[in-house]
């Protein structure tokens, strides 16, 4: 099985932290030079001086906001002028909870600029060089609510649904360059994402934290939460050139919560 991602660039967004930087880790191991992306300048200098070089390649980390959709152009403009990305890991934190139909229309709109339209930014600076070397992986790193939206997460449910619906459109148009396009599904994983919600409900609820977490862990088939290095597993194996058939497709990596066939 082919999994050596040597020389091969991927940008890692929402990489600070959780998930996003769990698949740095992973893409690192397998080769691959990796640049990481989030808000935090300071953590993420460290990241990636902490990240691992078995070809001892360079990585590189850059400070944006994923919201500001003209500074991520600009910071695109600037990676690709050295050189191709082949692999892109979409992947931001969450809208804040609540229903669909209290949540302003403002909050809508932050969430499609920060998720959606963020994402096509990156999308349209790195595709060249995808299409160059006849390579490329998009992975979007969004949740199970595309299969079953999570009550309480109204403007979540709605824009994870607009980036799966955008991700399976750009797989057939792109399948032809050698470019796959997938989706990765996080069921509840041990994140600082997951610890605010579960904070959140405590609150709302005047609950303790660990009975809220013990009854959604009930939930899941496998009676735990996910580690985020279970979910980076999935992102850097559908980056790697024995993932090559594969694209078009939602996976969940959720302990076997989403009950959907599809």
């Amino acid at each position: 099985m082919q999994l050596s991602l040597e020389g091969r660039h991927a940008l890692v967004c929402g990489a600070s932290q959780g998930i996003g930087r769990a698949s740095a880790i992973e893409l690192a191991r397998l080769g691959a030079r990796v640049t990481l992306l989030a808000r935090s300048a300071d953590v993420l200098e460290a990241e990636a001086q902490a990240l691992p070089r078995p070809h001892d390649q360079a990585h590189d980390w850059r400070a944006v906001d994923m919201a500001d959709t003209t500074a991520l152009a600009a910071f695109a403009r600037d990676l690709v002028a050295g050189g191709p990305v082949h692999m892109l890991v979409n992947n931001t934190g969450g809208p804040a909870a609540g229903t669909a139909h209290e949540a302003a229309p403002a909050a809508y709109e932050a969430a499609f600029r920060q998720h959606l339209l963020a994402a096509q930014t990156l999308l349209q600076a790195v595709l060249p060089g995808m299409r160059a070397d006849g390579f490329g992986r998009l992975v979007n790193v969004i949740s199970t609510s595309v299969k079953e939206p999570i009550p309480g997460l109204g403007v979540s449910n709605t824009i994870r649904a607009a980036m799966a619906g955008w991700a399976k459109t750009l797989a057939a148009e792109l399948a032809p360059d050698g470019i796959t396009v997938n989706n990765v599904l996080p069921g509840y994983t041990r994140t600082a994402r997951l610890d605010g919600l579960l904070a959140a409900q405590a609150a709302a609820s005047g609950r303790p934290v660990d009975a809220i977490a013990d009854e959604l862990a009930a939930t899941i088939p496998a009676r735990r939460f996910g580690d985020a290095a279970e979910v980076a597993a999935v992102v850097a194996f559908l980056c790697t050139p024995a993932a090559a058939y594969v694209t078009g497709t939602s996976i969940p990596v959720d302990g076997g919560r989403t009950r959907a066939l599809s």
